[in-house]
């Protein structure tokens, strides 16, 4: 049976297939039952172009727990990321001005 739960996002980067990597577009996450993976219901993450051809599309089937996992993998880069850009590199004061002027 079909779950219909499908949320879409606009996306910046890259994405490869074969021996090409192709701009993104959009990022796809779902859940449903597999298509490819011996899995039963899995969370499908598709990278697409959707400028291009159908084939612009880089996907993935995760386990609930894989999803889970990477959710916090993702979690404790995007902190040491924007630690990285506001204290390190001191984008984040060149920002407070912006905003307070």
């Amino acid at each position: 049976m079909c779950t219909s739960i499908v949320e879409i996002a606009r996306a910046q980067g890259m994405a490869k297939r074969g021996n090409e990597w192709f701009p993104l577009s959009q990022a796809v996450v779902a859940y449903d039952h597999a298509r490819h993976a011996p899995l039963g219901d899995v969370i499908t993450l598709d990278f697409i172009n959707t400028d291009l051809d159908p084939g612009a599309r880089a996907g993935v089937e995760l386990t609930l727990e894989t999803a889970k996992a990477l959710r916090a993998a993702l979690d404790r880069a995007i902190a040491a990321a924007e630690l990285e850009e506001t204290e390190v590199r001191g984008k984040g004061a060149a920002l407070s001005l912006v905003r307070t002027a």
